[in-house]
């Protein structure tokens, strides 16, 4: 199967820290699926997600080593964007690698320059290729017609499951290869959680995903892949169905069967 990124012996290690957070962490992520990371508070998971498109490197002083291997389409091969420096590079990185955090994130702007706000840093200016591309945002978003008379008003204004998925068009906007969710529902009522959980189920048609959740039923509801991880180590890595059902790991076994978290 095709991997659209791919994590080797990985470690990374905070500013000022004498131990590494990560450990020789290897990981596949696959083309067009869904992989979700688990693991009791502190074990990781969003450690390893946000090095995924080096937003850890807004702070300086991390350490990183090993290989995050990202698929260049154009070059048909894999690129370590732990090599990165330019700025340039790594803004076309987190275009390519988009992020989802835990507390929606809209801009203090109006619903539509939310979404045309990336657009605009890439190099669109052409105000009717901006709308076009704002609505088909809006539509993988599940959100047009909930705002389509709207789009002029703050995007603050919205409840918190739509400010969510205003922040889920404007990464899908910039057509990213992957998304990362950190923990996307955990402030969401039952509602806006299945519409978000809906969503991630359309989108990975066209973007693969990659989501940290505390919340197991959510992880077998819509990952097809599962990474258990604990204490900075990737336990067991396999099918969702194999991890909750058949863990190799009796670590997995205890953690998945709620026997510690």
């Amino acid at each position: 199967m095709e991997t659209i990124l791919e994590i080797k012996n990985f470690n990374f290690t905070y500013a000022g820290a004498l131990e590494p957070s990560l450990k020789h962490i290897d990981l596949p992520i696959h083309t067009n699926k869904v992989t979700a990371l688990i693991g009791p508070s502190g074990c990781g998971k969003s450690t390893l997600l946000r090095a995924m498109n080096r937003i850890h490197d807004i702070y300086p002083g991390h350490t990183y080593e090993g290989q995050i291997l990202l698929w260049d389409q154009e070059a048909q091969k894999h690129n370590n964007i732990l090599y990165l420096e330019k700025e340039d590079d790594m803004i076309a990185l987190r275009q390519k690698v988009g992020m989802i955090f835990q507390k929606p994130t809209p801009f203090p702007m109006s619903i539509f320059d939310n979404v045309a706000y990336g657009l605009r840093l890439s190099g669109v200016k052409n105000h009717s290729e901006l709308r076009d591309r704002v609505e088909v945002a809006l539509r993988g978003a599940a959100l047009w017609e909930e705002v389509r008379d709207r789009l002029k008003e703050n995007g603050m204004g919205l409840s918190g499951g739509q400010q969510q998925r205003l922040c889920i068009a404007r990464a899908v906007a910039l057509k990213p290869s992957i998304l990362l969710f950190d923990e996307p529902t955990s402030a969401l009522d039952p509602k806006s959680t299945r519409a978000i959980e809906e969503l991630i189920e359309e989108l990975k048609q066209e973007i693969s995903i990659v989501i940290v959740t505390h919340n197991m039923q959510q992880a077998v509801r819509i990952s097809d892949y599962t990474g258990f991880m604990y204490l900075g180590d990737l336990v067991e890595y396999d099918t969702t169905e194999n991890v909750f059902n058949l863990p190799k790991n009796e670590l997995t076994k205890d953690y998945v069967m709620g026997r510690f978290g």
